[in-house]
């Protein structure tokens, strides 16, 4: 009994890690030379929320726990220089440190957006910041002058991987999950998911150059399996009515995913203004992408932000629909997820119905882009987006589903 105790306790803390599946593009590797940055975050904070914050140098969008009431540690985001970053959590760089201060990373984050412009600052910032820095991570970052490197932090040092190298990156894009290339070998988690984003990289880049869609659409929702060759859209159920589970776990959508976050960077020549954060809050697989700009009075889509409650309504609505995927009232509607109410031969599953309403939105951003990158960004234009938005999206998934 104490043997399968213990066995337990290391099933249910290896399950509950502070994790996430990360990704950056160099603008060379990408089909309009702006560089890309991605975090699928996964943690037991279900509820997130995008927040606007002015309270450094720089003004800056970031991705926020509903419960953080305080806004004080932010997840990923951007600043008003064009500077973004992100992280996945690492569980091999400490050795032998036995320093007690940890889980800083949401401070840090926050802090650099505050005052960082470039990768070259973000730098001297880590090199400068009072030590121990309470972090494990790998920092993703992108700068407008096309920078995009990766830093594998602990709390007294840190080492650089610049995606722009191509001794580094030959490919033009570096991936890390829950452990660093820099760290102790074999130690750490994410190595299947590490592999999963890496197959998914390779068949994409086999026919070209990468592009935003791939990677806030086909990365956090990709449903192949690495370790046991599993496609779970390979053979779809004929119809939603009759569940149909699978065991659901390692794969980069996880039932502790929360949100997926891409920051799409600029060109050298470009405004800063024109940067894109492609914003799934909630649940991947049962949510929408919406695309946001930091504006100078820090307007966002209002389903994006907390609401009286202090949640965000389409993370709200995303996880109510997630329920509708899960086994009911029983442990395992942690690791196991009914694909026929998400994807089904008659194509009405929950997936399959979101997609007609993002692709909607995102063909209506696309547009947008395109008339700025020639004009400059058009805060109108951008705050009639967010009320089409705001009144788009609830009306859409109040008409084809039925929530509380």
């Amino acid at each position: 009994m104490k043997i399968f105790k213990f066995f337990l306790v290391l099933v249910l803390i290896n399950f509950n890690l502070f994790a996430c599946t990360t990704a950056i593009i160099s603008g060379k590797a990408t089909v309009d030379g702006r560089p890309l940055l991605l975090k699928n975050r996964d943690t037991d904070a279900l509820q997130n929320k995008l927040v606007y914050f002015n309270d450094g140098k720089y003004s800056y969008i970031g991705l926020v726990d509903a419960k953080d009431i305080r806004n004080e540690n932010v997840w990923t985001g951007y600043n008003s220089s064009g500077f973004a970053i992100m992280n996945s959590a690492s569980y091999n760089l400490k050795g032998d440190d036995t320093t007690r201060l940890a889980d800083l990373e949401g401070i840090i984050m926050k802090k650099a957006l505050m005052q960082c412009a470039t990768i070259e600052e973000f730098e001297r910032f880590l090199r400068d910041y009072p030590k121990p820095l309470g972090v494990e991570a790998n920092f993703g970052v992108i700068d407008a002058k096309g920078g995009a490197a990766y830093f594998e932090t602990n709390n007294f040092t840190f080492k650089k991987f610049d995606v722009n190298d191509p001794d580094i990156a030959p490919e033009g894009y570096l991936i890390r999950t829950n452990y660093s290339v820099s760290g102790e070998d074999n130690k750490g988690y994410g190595y299947i998911r590490y592999e999963n984003a890496s197959s998914l990289f390779r068949e994409y880049l086999s026919k070209g150059k990468f592009s935003f869609e791939f990677l806030i659409n086909d990365v956090p929702r990709c449903l192949n399996h690495s370790l046991t060759d599993t496609h779970l859209t390979a053979s779809l159920p004929a119809d939603g009515n009759t569940a149909s589970y699978v065991y659901f776990r390692d794969y980069i959508p996880r039932y502790l995913t929360s949100a997926a976050i891409v920051v799409q960077g600029v060109k050298p020549e470009e405004s800063s203004k024109l940067t894109t954060m492609w914003s799934i809050v909630g649940f991947p697989l049962t949510s929408v992408i919406v695309p946001v700009w930091l504006l100078e009075d820090g307007t966002l889509p209002a389903i994006l932000q907390a609401d009286s409650t202090g949640k965000s309504p389409l993370c709200s609505m995303a996880l109510q629909l997630k329920e509708k995927a899960l086994p009911r009232g029983n442990d395992a509607r942690e690791s196991y997820i009914n694909i026929a109410a998400l994807l089904n031969q008659k194509k009405n599953g929950i997936r399959q119905q979101l997609n007609s309403l993002e692709e909607e939105i995102l063909q209506s951003a696309r547009n947008k882009l395109n008339s700025w990158y020639s004009t400059g960004l058009s805060e109108n234009e951008v705050k009639e987006f967010y009320n089409w938005i705001d009144k788009r999206v609830p009306e859409f998934i109040s008409a084809h589903f039925h929530l509380d």
